[in-house]
């Protein structure tokens, strides 16, 4: 039998930064994607997001990759907010993401850093938060 563990930062936003997500309705998307990702043995460690984003920590096996995972991720979810009539106008997500693998050593961290995304989000904007990301992990 193998194990694997790849740890993955998965962050995307709602298409043009529409702040979709109230305070009310982050819960009921974020539990809907995860019931979902069970389902499809994605195995999801936390989620939280912020108005126009989400983030994910995920653990890939050892048939899935980061593309094919957001890709059912992104693909189920706004098509269950779309035929669920959840908003007043079709939803989507952004084509683009940003994903960054971790190590175990790391995930406490950044399971508070995404549990926290209100408190952060009232000090830095989504694109100083992704700036920083891609700095800090060297992407650009």
């Amino acid at each position: 039998m193998s194990y694997v563990k790849i740890l993955v930062h998965l962050v995307f936003a709602v298409k043009n930064r529409e702040p979709f997500f109230t305070k009310e309705i982050r819960p009921i998307i974020f539990n809907h994607i995860l019931e979902n990702a069970r389902k499809k043995d994605l195995y999801i460690e936390y989620i939280n997001g912020w108005y126009d984003h989400v983030h994910i920590l995920l653990s890939l096996g050892k048939n899935q990759s980061v593309s094919g995972t957001a890709k059912l991720i992104k693909g189920e979810s706004s098509n269950w907010i779309n035929n669920e009539s959840i908003f007043n106008k079709k939803f989507e997500w952004q084509d683009d993401y940003y994903a960054v693998s971790i190590g175990q050593s790391a995930a406490d961290n950044l399971i508070n850093y995404i549990k926290n995304q209100e408190e952060h989000h009232n000090k830095h904007t989504f694109e100083e938060e992704i700036k920083n990301i891609l700095s800090r992990y060297k992407m650009v």
